[in-house]
């Protein structure tokens, strides 16, 4: 168990989330994820491209992060029981459910080393609670802290539940057949920091079905985790900044930005890139901001703007 203190001076240094996306109201909780007595449910799923609706609703409610991992089935079993948990708050605090192996880029940002790993998000800042499967009667002890500590910091609203689907509904929502083995085995790869390997496994899941988007999604983000590696964050930016003009050292810095989470700031720098450079030089860096596209993915609102952006510079 963690052991920060969940107060109003604990919040002050945290990393800002405050400038991300809209809130979102919970929706209908999965197939088998638990509700509040009165059938309500105050838990959502996020991924990468998710998450910023979830933690801009800490300017509301206190958000409880809860990590988990499709190849660790006991660390979903926990995060189930603390759905529960705080599904008996009625509201005062949301649950924001995110599976590591879809999102890559969070896991990255939060250097999640182990699950089930929990943090609370007040006011748009993150605080660690803990890693690893702890007793429930010390979880409870911590929901009651942070949801003190975000009355300290003014952050006292309630938000709406989302009614639990009806039976027909939920097994309308259950694929048909079991999730295709070359992203189980792109997975598996993954947590055992073989980007290789995973990279292989979604090229073959892209050879069987060419249309399939999260193989896509997937092969981009682990490319990109692949190719920054052991880069050194400082090292990097300072290089970039005495090399504006240089696209290996631009286009690493942009990757690293995404990695990140500052989407919007790798996709400036490199259409910045393409309006000082030509030739060879402006392809290739419009060819790799195309690549982070592929990596953020296409219907994210930040890759539609960045888009028309691309064009303008480019014509």
């Amino acid at each position: 168990m963690s052991n920060t203190p969940l107060n109003a001076a604990a919040l002050r240094g945290a990393v800002d989330l405050s400038s991300l996306a809209k809130p979102a109201r919970p929706t209908a909780p999965p197939a088998g994820m638990p509700t509040a007595a009165d059938g309500q449910s105050y838990v959502v799923e996020v991924d990468d491209r998710t998450f910023g609706d979830a933690a801009q609703q800490s300017m509301q409610v206190p958000v409880i992060l809860a990590l988990w991992s499709s190849s660790q089935p006991q660390s979903r079993e926990h995060v189930d029981a603390l759905a529960t948990m705080v599904n008996s708050y009625g509201g005062r605090m949301l649950l924001a459910v995110a599976d590591i192996t879809h999102a890559l880029q969070l896991r990255q940002a939060l250097q999640v080393q182990q699950v089930p790993m929990v943090l609370a998000i007040i006011g748009g800042q993150p605080l660690p609670l803990y890693v690893g499967e702890q007793p429930q009667d010390q979880v409870r002890g911590v929901l009651d802290q942070v949801l003190q500590a975000a009355q300290q910091n003014g952050i006292t609203g309630r938000v709406e539940g989302a009614a639990a689907p009806a039976a027909s509904e939920t097994e309308a929502d259950q694929p048909d057949e079991a999730f295709d083995e070359n992203h189980e085995k792109a997975f598996a790869a993954i947590e055992a920091g073989d980007y290789d390997a995973a990279i292989t496994a979604y090229q073959a899941a892209l050879q069987a079905n060419p249309d399939d988007e999260d193989a896509r999604l997937g092969m981009g983000q682990v490319t990109l985790l692949k190719r920054t590696e052991g880069i050194d964050l400082n090292t990097a930016r300072a290089e970039a900044a005495a090399s504006p003009t240089d696209v290996a050292k631009q286009t690493i810095v942009a990757d690293l930005d995404v990695l990140g989470g500052h989407i919007e700031d790798a996709f400036t720098r490199l259409i910045d890139l393409v309006k000082a450079t030509a030739g060879d030089d402006r392809n290739q860096a419009r060819e790799h901001l195309i690549g982070l596209f592929d990596v953020v993915g296409s219907h994210d609102p930040r890759v539609k703007k960045a888009r028309t952006a691309l064009m303008s510079a480019l014509y």
